[in-house]
Protein backbone atom coordinates (compact mmCIF):
# COMPACT_ATOMS: atom_id res chain seq x y z
CA UNK A 1 0.00 0.00 0.00
CA UNK A 2 1.29 3.53 -1.26
CA UNK A 3 2.24 6.04 1.27
CA UNK A 4 -0.53 8.26 0.49
CA UNK A 5 -2.96 5.36 1.09
CA UNK A 6 -1.66 4.29 4.24
CA UNK A 7 -1.19 7.68 5.81
CA UNK A 8 -4.97 8.09 4.89
CA UNK A 9 -6.17 5.05 7.23
CA UNK A 10 -5.12 6.86 10.52
CA UNK A 11 -8.61 9.43 9.77
CA UNK A 12 -10.29 5.80 9.94
CA UNK A 13 -9.76 5.55 13.74
CA UNK A 14 -9.88 9.69 15.07
CA UNK A 15 -12.08 9.44 18.12
CA UNK A 16 -9.19 6.22 19.32
CA UNK A 17 -5.86 7.80 18.55
CA UNK A 18 -6.31 10.73 20.97
CA UNK A 19 -7.00 8.01 24.04
CA UNK A 20 -4.83 5.22 22.89
CA UNK A 21 -1.27 6.63 22.07
CA UNK A 22 1.34 7.76 24.34
CA UNK A 23 1.85 11.27 25.38
CA UNK A 24 4.96 12.53 24.55
CA UNK A 25 7.48 12.68 27.84
CA UNK A 26 7.63 16.43 29.33
CA UNK A 27 11.29 16.47 28.73
CA UNK A 28 11.06 16.30 25.10
CA UNK A 29 8.74 19.73 25.34
CA UNK A 30 11.79 20.96 27.59
CA UNK A 31 14.45 20.27 25.46
CA UNK A 32 12.87 21.61 21.89
CA UNK A 33 12.28 24.84 23.85
CA UNK A 34 15.81 24.88 24.88
CA UNK A 35 17.41 23.75 21.67
CA UNK A 36 15.00 26.41 19.52
CA UNK A 37 15.34 28.78 21.90
CA UNK A 38 11.68 29.94 21.00
CA UNK A 39 9.50 31.18 23.59
CA UNK A 40 5.80 32.04 23.84
CA UNK A 41 4.00 33.66 22.12
CA UNK A 42 5.78 32.76 19.11
CA UNK A 43 4.04 31.66 16.30
CA UNK A 44 4.47 27.94 15.53
CA UNK A 45 3.49 25.52 12.31
CA UNK A 46 2.78 21.84 13.41
CA UNK A 47 2.70 19.70 10.42
CA UNK A 48 -0.20 16.49 10.98
CA UNK A 49 -1.47 17.29 14.22
CA UNK A 50 -3.85 14.88 13.96
CA UNK A 51 -6.31 14.90 17.48
CA UNK A 52 -3.91 17.56 18.86
CA UNK A 53 -1.54 14.82 20.69
CA UNK A 54 1.54 17.76 20.57
CA UNK A 55 -0.44 21.13 20.00
CA UNK A 56 -1.77 20.87 23.28
CA UNK A 57 1.14 21.30 25.79
CA UNK A 58 2.80 23.83 23.47
CA UNK A 59 -0.61 25.60 23.50
CA UNK A 60 -0.86 25.47 27.54
CA UNK A 61 2.42 27.32 26.91
CA UNK A 62 1.22 30.24 25.44
CA UNK A 63 2.06 29.76 22.26
CA UNK A 64 -0.07 30.36 19.39
CA UNK A 65 -0.04 27.43 16.71
CA UNK A 66 -1.42 26.78 13.25
CA UNK A 67 -1.60 23.20 12.39
CA UNK A 68 -2.41 21.85 9.33
CA UNK A 69 -3.89 17.99 9.44
CA UNK A 70 -4.79 15.81 6.21
CA UNK A 71 -8.10 13.79 7.99
CA UNK A 72 -10.96 15.66 8.25
CA UNK A 73 -12.20 13.56 11.14
CA UNK A 74 -8.69 13.85 12.90
CA UNK A 75 -8.76 18.13 12.45
CA UNK A 76 -12.33 17.51 13.76
CA UNK A 77 -11.08 16.10 17.11
CA UNK A 78 -8.12 18.63 17.11
CA UNK A 79 -10.53 21.67 16.89
CA UNK A 80 -12.88 19.91 19.92
CA UNK A 81 -10.02 19.62 22.26
CA UNK A 82 -8.38 22.79 21.50
CA UNK A 83 -11.26 24.97 21.47
CA UNK A 84 -10.15 26.39 24.80
CA UNK A 85 -6.53 27.70 23.27
CA UNK A 86 -8.19 30.89 21.25
CA UNK A 87 -4.38 31.25 19.61
CA UNK A 88 -4.30 27.98 17.70
CA UNK A 89 -6.03 26.93 14.63
CA UNK A 90 -6.47 24.07 13.30
CA UNK A 91 -6.48 23.65 9.30
CA UNK A 92 -7.78 21.01 7.06
CA UNK A 93 -5.33 20.16 4.57
CA UNK A 94 -2.30 17.93 3.58
CA UNK A 95 1.11 19.91 4.14
CA UNK A 96 2.08 19.35 0.42
CA UNK A 97 -1.11 20.66 -0.75
CA UNK A 98 -1.56 23.91 1.59
CA UNK A 99 -1.57 27.24 0.89
CA UNK A 100 -0.04 29.45 3.10
CA UNK A 101 -0.94 33.34 3.46
CA UNK A 102 1.47 35.50 1.17
CA UNK A 103 4.57 36.50 3.08
CA UNK A 104 3.54 33.92 6.36
CA UNK A 105 6.87 32.89 8.40
CA UNK A 106 6.67 30.86 11.43
CA UNK A 107 9.05 30.58 14.49
CA UNK A 108 9.78 26.93 14.62
CA UNK A 109 8.11 24.26 12.32
CA UNK A 110 7.51 20.71 13.94
CA UNK A 111 5.51 17.53 13.66
CA UNK A 112 5.02 14.54 15.68
CA UNK A 113 5.26 11.03 13.82
CA UNK A 114 4.00 12.85 11.32
CA UNK A 115 7.01 13.91 9.29
CA UNK A 116 7.66 10.58 7.79
CA UNK A 117 4.29 10.51 5.90
CA UNK A 118 4.67 13.78 3.97
CA UNK A 119 6.30 13.81 0.62
CA UNK A 120 10.09 13.57 0.98
CA UNK A 121 10.39 15.78 -2.72
CA UNK A 122 8.47 18.64 -0.93
CA UNK A 123 8.81 18.60 2.62
CA UNK A 124 12.00 20.24 3.08
CA UNK A 125 11.79 22.64 0.48
CA UNK A 126 8.48 23.96 1.85
CA UNK A 127 9.43 24.10 5.09
CA UNK A 128 12.34 26.46 4.80
CA UNK A 129 10.13 28.75 2.71
CA UNK A 130 7.87 28.97 5.60
CA UNK A 131 11.10 29.77 8.44
CA UNK A 132 12.99 32.97 8.14
CA UNK A 133 17.09 31.78 7.82
CA UNK A 134 17.99 30.47 11.48
CA UNK A 135 14.62 29.39 11.97
CA UNK A 136 14.43 25.89 13.01
CA UNK A 137 12.30 22.25 11.67
CA UNK A 138 12.20 19.52 14.96
CA UNK A 139 10.22 16.12 13.93
CA UNK A 140 10.16 13.31 16.05
CA UNK A 141 8.18 9.62 16.36
CA UNK A 142 7.11 7.36 19.06
CA UNK A 143 8.35 4.13 18.07
CA UNK A 144 8.03 0.81 19.71
CA UNK A 145 11.28 0.45 21.51
CA UNK A 146 13.41 -2.72 22.49
CA UNK A 147 15.70 -2.37 25.45
CA UNK A 148 17.52 -5.18 27.52
CA UNK A 149 14.80 -7.65 29.38
CA UNK A 150 12.60 -6.16 27.08
CA UNK A 151 8.79 -7.72 27.56
CA UNK A 152 8.91 -11.92 26.41
CA UNK A 153 5.35 -10.86 24.88
CA UNK A 154 6.85 -9.37 22.07
CA UNK A 155 9.20 -12.10 20.62
CA UNK A 156 5.90 -14.51 21.52
CA UNK A 157 3.92 -11.98 19.37
CA UNK A 158 6.98 -11.77 16.63
CA UNK A 159 6.37 -15.65 15.97
CA UNK A 160 2.56 -15.30 15.26
CA UNK A 161 3.03 -12.25 12.87
CA UNK A 162 5.46 -14.42 11.08
CA UNK A 163 3.10 -17.58 11.21
CA UNK A 164 0.65 -15.21 9.63
CA UNK A 165 2.74 -14.23 6.83
CA UNK A 166 3.16 -10.66 8.29
CA UNK A 167 6.50 -10.19 9.34
CA UNK A 168 8.25 -7.14 8.60
CA UNK A 169 11.69 -7.46 10.72
CA UNK A 170 15.11 -8.30 9.27
CA UNK A 171 16.25 -10.11 12.07
CA UNK A 172 15.24 -10.68 16.03
CA UNK A 173 15.13 -8.66 17.85
CA UNK A 174 15.75 -5.41 16.82
CA UNK A 175 18.39 -3.48 17.77
CA UNK A 176 18.21 -1.68 20.96
CA UNK A 177 17.24 2.41 21.35
CA UNK A 178 20.97 3.39 22.32
CA UNK A 179 21.96 1.75 18.91
CA UNK A 180 18.84 2.93 16.75
CA UNK A 181 19.91 5.52 14.07
CA UNK A 182 18.48 9.39 13.99
CA UNK A 183 15.91 8.68 11.07
CA UNK A 184 16.07 12.32 10.16
CA UNK A 185 19.25 13.47 10.86
CA UNK A 186 20.96 12.01 7.21
CA UNK A 187 17.54 13.43 5.49
CA UNK A 188 17.59 17.17 6.80
CA UNK A 189 21.60 17.41 5.89
CA UNK A 190 20.87 15.86 2.05
CA UNK A 191 18.04 18.33 2.18
CA UNK A 192 21.18 21.27 1.83
CA UNK A 193 18.65 23.53 3.38
CA UNK A 194 19.15 22.60 7.20
CA UNK A 195 22.07 22.34 9.95
CA UNK A 196 21.20 19.73 12.30
CA UNK A 197 21.82 21.55 15.28
CA UNK A 198 20.57 18.77 18.17
CA UNK A 199 19.11 15.30 18.74
CA UNK A 200 17.72 13.35 21.81
CA UNK A 201 16.25 10.40 22.58
CA UNK A 202 13.66 9.61 25.35
CA UNK A 203 12.66 5.83 26.38
CA UNK A 204 9.80 5.18 28.74
CA UNK A 205 7.74 1.86 29.37
CA UNK A 206 3.76 1.54 29.74
CA UNK A 207 1.77 -1.39 30.40
CA UNK A 208 -1.55 -2.09 28.72
CA UNK A 209 -3.95 -4.22 29.47
CA UNK A 210 -5.12 -7.10 26.17
CA UNK A 211 -7.80 -4.81 25.23
CA UNK A 212 -6.01 -1.56 25.74
CA UNK A 213 -3.03 -3.25 23.82
CA UNK A 214 -5.36 -3.79 20.60
CA UNK A 215 -6.95 -0.25 20.95
CA UNK A 216 -3.11 1.03 20.45
CA UNK A 217 -2.80 -1.41 17.82
CA UNK A 218 -5.76 -0.49 15.57
CA UNK A 219 -4.63 3.51 15.90
CA UNK A 220 -1.62 2.21 13.33
CA UNK A 221 -1.43 2.38 9.97
CA UNK A 222 -0.28 -1.44 9.25
CA UNK A 223 -2.72 -2.98 11.31
CA UNK A 224 -5.72 -0.97 10.25
CA UNK A 225 -4.92 -2.26 6.44
CA UNK A 226 -5.13 -6.04 7.54
CA UNK A 227 -7.65 -8.06 6.63
CA UNK A 228 -10.56 -8.26 8.92
CA UNK A 229 -9.74 -12.33 9.72
CA UNK A 230 -5.84 -11.62 10.32
CA UNK A 231 -6.66 -8.58 12.56
CA UNK A 232 -9.13 -11.10 14.66
CA UNK A 233 -6.45 -14.00 14.62
CA UNK A 234 -4.17 -11.85 16.12
CA UNK A 235 -6.51 -9.99 18.58
CA UNK A 236 -7.38 -13.56 19.83
CA UNK A 237 -3.72 -13.87 20.47
CA UNK A 238 -2.79 -10.99 22.24
CA UNK A 239 -6.01 -11.80 24.52
CA UNK A 240 -5.07 -16.05 25.19
CA UNK A 241 -1.37 -15.13 25.69
CA UNK A 242 -2.19 -11.99 28.12
CA UNK A 243 -5.33 -14.13 29.67
CA UNK A 244 -2.21 -16.72 30.85
CA UNK A 245 -0.23 -14.12 32.68
CA UNK A 246 -0.82 -13.23 36.60
CA UNK A 247 -0.77 -9.67 36.18
CA UNK A 248 -2.83 -9.75 32.60
CA UNK A 249 -0.57 -7.08 31.09
CA UNK A 250 2.42 -6.66 28.97
CA UNK A 251 4.99 -3.76 29.68
CA UNK A 252 5.63 -2.10 25.74
CA UNK A 253 9.09 0.40 25.81
CA UNK A 254 8.79 3.69 23.43
CA UNK A 255 11.35 5.83 21.92
CA UNK A 256 11.03 8.90 20.65
CA UNK A 257 13.99 10.94 18.64
CA UNK A 258 14.06 14.15 18.70
CA UNK A 259 16.08 16.20 15.91
CA UNK A 260 16.16 19.67 15.26
CA UNK A 261 17.64 21.61 12.53
CA UNK A 262 18.04 24.96 11.82
CA UNK A 263 17.16 27.01 8.04
CA UNK A 264 20.45 27.63 6.47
Amino acid sequence: MTRERLRATFDTVASRYQRARPDYPAELYSDLLAMTGVAPPAHLLEVGCGPGKATRPLAELGFRITAVELGEALAAEARRGLRDFPGVSVLTSSFEAWEPPAGAQFDLLYAATAWKWVDPEVKYEKAAALLPPGGHLAVWDADHAFPAGFDPFFTEIQQVYDEMGLGDVDSWPPPRPEDQPDPHAADFARSGLFDVVGTRRYVWALHYTAEEYIALLDTFSGHIAMRAAEREQLDDEIRRRLAARPQKRLTRHWLAVLTVGRRL
